[in-house]
């Protein structure tokens, strides 16, 4: 059997194959289709495009397992065939291969997002990724690829998927961007460091980018690293002719990068999307014609990952004064009003001088409430700042509208402005708005924010990358104790909370019995609780809000005083009357209230507040 560690260690440089995908998309296989169970169905379709990179010149062949984990494979109603469809693909790349050619098992990206921003936990990844393992090392592979990916903390579960069932080696290659980067913003220098302090045994780049690109990244990353490297890029970018896409680099492009990949040390090379076996045809000539005596040695230096420069963490206290008091035990006092629907912000700028006269510490400023289209928050805490000195604005911040790369944006922006305090919430869907075919984003959750946030903090971005000067974010999140499904609210408030949330907002707060319950069961992973007040105004209000609006739930004897308050004026102060008992009844258990401020009369809120003075 062919042994990759030789390879590793000897001093030629080694061909790897192509792309699979685009041999078979040539073969007549639609995009639809699930090319990992042609494994099953047509096996020698793949058999014969793994023996013509053989022919080709190859000498280490990938399994045709990319995608062959149970989330993509799920897709396809195929998630209990993860092992069997794995372990065919490494057979059939076996049999091609023979006694001289490698086997790599490939294994590829789960297609969604992990912790720190998404819902799958780092531990339900690795899982996903050993099952694959299994039916690869039961299949026969002499080593592992990792590859395309962009997120490090995905390809590390990987690589720890493979560390605990086989101790083959690994080829862990991350994907980048035209601008030099993964799409999550991690530069070469970063993940080379990363990749090689986790122990992969060859650190590479594949995918996305032609060789120029390629070249120019295995240019930074030899300079970080001793690791041997591997390179397959694309065919060149795709453009689109006639509504197919086409890569056009040609075999001959591709052989000249590749003398140049190993001349600047690249120890495997092979291609990508839209290369094929007349690509490594003549790579592998271009490979022979490169002799060990013309490789460049490049100085080497492997840096710690701790070569970020370690940021200057602001501590809370100094984030804001909503912040130090808090920290101090301080009880405070915020109302939540919304931003202006045009661009005349004067009527909500004199609400919020009322409330700063009446002693209030923060305004709350929710980002497009029930998906409604309104000035942004972040302006609206702007012109506050500016207009209004002496009460700080919380801006409710929310995943619906922006991809990561605009939250990353409005964030530094938003640091770089002054603003502080932040409300991290998920938000409400557009069909629940005025436009519901406006398109949501929802790259991340409020959990997947909120670990942003807390890195942007800690003076790194969401690729691992320095920031220089961190942010000082007061880190915020909402929560309800009233939920329908407690136990899952719960576990959400602890990844919120373990994400580096700060403190919590409660949806507004109608049954002080449920708080009770609630406080009681987050006591393990307490923070600051703010509880939400809405001062109800009509029964026809109480009876929209417990209804129609995600999050609040009015009990039914609140909703019978309510309904028994014979004229407008008499329902509006029950409705005090019932915002006060509850604000005082939850003082106690609490750090601090917000209230809502109905159609906009801060007033109502001011009224609220009012019964803290007695």
């Amino acid at each position: 059997m062919p042994d990759f560690r030789r390879l590793i260690l000897d001093e030629r440089a080694h061909v790897f194959d192509g792309a699979m995908g685009t041999m078979l998309y040539q073969k007549g296989v639609y995009i639809n289709r699930c090319f990992d169970e042609l494994n099953l169905s047509d096996p020698k379709l793949v058999l014969d495009v793994h023996r013509d990179y053989v022919k080709a010149g190859a000498e280490i062949i990938e399994t045709n397992s990319f995608g062959a984990n149970p989330v993509k494979l799920a897709k396809h109603g195929l998630a209990e065939k993860v092992i069997e469809i794995n372990r065919a693909a490494a057979q059939l790349a076996r049999e091609a291969a023979g006694e001289r050619v490698c086997v790599a098992g490939s294994i590829g990206p789960l297609g969604i997002r992990i912790e720190p921003y998404g819902p799958t936990s780092r531990e339900e990844a690795k899982e996903y990724f050993k099952l694959q393992v299994r039916g690869l090392l039961e299949g026969g592979v002499d080593c592992f690829i990792l590859e395309t990916f962009s997120d490090l903390s995905e390809i590390r579960q990987a690589l720890l998927a493979v560390r605990e069932l086989s101790d083959l080696p690994v080829i862990a290659q991350m994907t980048i961007q035209s601008f030099g980067k993964t799409s999550f913003g991690t530069a070469p220098e970063t993940f080379t460091a990363q990749l090689d302090q986790w122990g992969a045994d060859v650190i590479g780049i594949n995918c996305s980018v032609g060789p120029k690109d390629t070249f120019e990244a295995i240019q930074v990353m030899a300079s970080i690293t001793s690791k041997r490297l591997s390179a397959q890029p694309n065919a060149g970018l795709p453009r689109e002719i006639d509504g197919r896409k086409l890569y056009m680099c040609s075999p001959e492009y591709m052989a000249k990068y590749a003398r140049r990949l190993i001349q600047v040390g690249v120890k495997f090379v092979g291609g990508c999307c839209g290369t094929t076996p007349e690509h490594i045809r003549q790579i592998a000539s271009a490979v022979k014609a490169s002799s060990p005596a013309s490789v460049i040695r490049v100085a080497k230096s492997v840096q710690p990952v701790s070569m970020l420069q370690q940021a200057q963490v602001v501590p809370t206290e100094k984030r804001s004064e909503l912040a130090r008091k808090i920290v101090c035990g301080e009880f405070v006092t915020s109302v939540e009003i919304v931003p202006p629907r045009g661009c005349d912000p004067t009527a909500m700028l004199e609400s919020v001088k009322l409330l700063r006269s009446a002693g209030v510490d923060a305004v709350n400023i929710p980002d497009g409430p029930r998906a409604q289209s309104r000035m942004s928050a972040m302006s609206t805490a702007v012109l506050i700042m500016r207009d209004v000195p002496g009460i700080e604005p919380v801006v409710h911040y929310c995943c619906r509208d922006r991809n990561l790369l605009g939250m990353m944006s409005d964030l530094l922006g938003a640091a770089a402005l002054g603003i502080r305090n932040l409300l991290i919430i998920t938000g409400d869907p557009p069909k629940m708005g005025p436009y519901p075919d406006a398109t949501a984003v929802f790259d991340v959750d409020s959990i997947g924010l909120t670990n942003m946030v807390y890195g942007l903090n800690n003076g790194t971005d969401l690729g691992g990358n320095s920031i220089g000067k961190p942010t000082a974010f007061f880190i915020g999140v909402g929560v309800n104790p009233c939920a329908v499904d407690l136990d899952y609210e719960i576990r959400r408030f602890e990844w919120k909370v373990d994400a580096g949330a700060q403190f919590a907002v409660t949806q507004p707060i109608f049954d002080i019995r449920q708080l009770e319950r609630f406080l009681k069961r987050i006591e393990h992973c307490r923070i600051p609780i703010i509880a939400g007040i809405w001062p109800l105004v009509s029964y026809r209000n109480a009876e929209f809000l417990n209804n129609e609006v995600p999050g609040i739930s009015i009990p039914q004897e609140i909703l019978s005083r309510m309904k028994s308050a014979d004229t407008q004026e008499a329902a509006r102060q029950e409705g005090l009357l019932i915002a006060r008992e509850l604000l005082m009844k939850a003082r106690p258990m609490i750090q601090g209230v917000q209230v809502s401020a109905p159609f906009g009369k801060v007033s109502y809120a001011l009224e609220v507040l009012s019964a803290l003075e007695k």
